[in-house]
């Protein structure tokens, strides 16, 4: 079972898609957010969630105070359990809490290349059989539309080679989690 950990939307259980999906932990999210509230980045922030499944990653940032809340998933079935999570989200924001959520059941690719905003916290969770060129080609993609202060969360499988960073981003830290590894990313100067 997959539901919002935290914030406003907390204990709300997520729909997920059937199949072609795997949801990040609770242990692993709770993670995640422990250290982006650490560093002030959630509140207000404008998110985007890359392969974003049900939507589990980038809802939480809803919940837990961000602004603006895209989720990227080109599957019809994951593009439709996100927009029945977003929808359950927003019924559960409080009077006088505006979050904005989107979802663009779209390639990850043309997205970000086509994108005209820019990006405080991005997360992207791709399944573990792509390839490590297409996580490089996202990350390209996502580097001349990432806020100075952008943090990314890459998460990958930790047999896996850790992505090959393009010019503009640097790796901040690994940290791994049984079967999951995460890297943080940072805008390079």
């Amino acid at each position: 079972m997959t539901r919002i950990i935290a914030g406003f939307a907390g204990s709300l259980t997520l729909a997920v898609p059937a199949s072609g999906t795997r949801p990040t932990s609770d242990r692993v999210r709770e993670a995640i957010f422990s250290a982006l509230e650490s560093r002030n980045a959630v509140d207000g922030a404008r998110v985007l969630d890359l392969y974003a499944g049900s939507g589990a990653l980038g809802l939480e940032a809803a919940s837990r105070g961000a602004a603006s809340v895209t989720l990227v998933d080109h599957s019809a079935s994951a593009a439709a359990a996100c927009r029945k999570n977003a929808a359950h989200i927003l019924k559960a924001s409080p009077r006088g809490r505006t979050v904005a959520i989107e979802v663009s059941a779209s390639p990850v690719q043309p997205f970000v290349a086509g994108a005209r905003q820019f990006w405080d916290i991005v997360f992207l969770d791709p399944p573990y059989e792509l390839g490590g060129a297409e996580v490089t080609r996202n990350l390209e993609a996502l580097v001349p539309r990432l806020d100075p202060d952008a943090v990314v969360v890459v998460e990958r499988g930790s047999r896996d080679a850790p992505p090959e960073l393009p010019e503009g981003i640097a790796l901040d830290r690994r940290k791994d989690y049984g079967d999951t590894s995460l890297y943080w990313l940072s805008p390079a100067d």
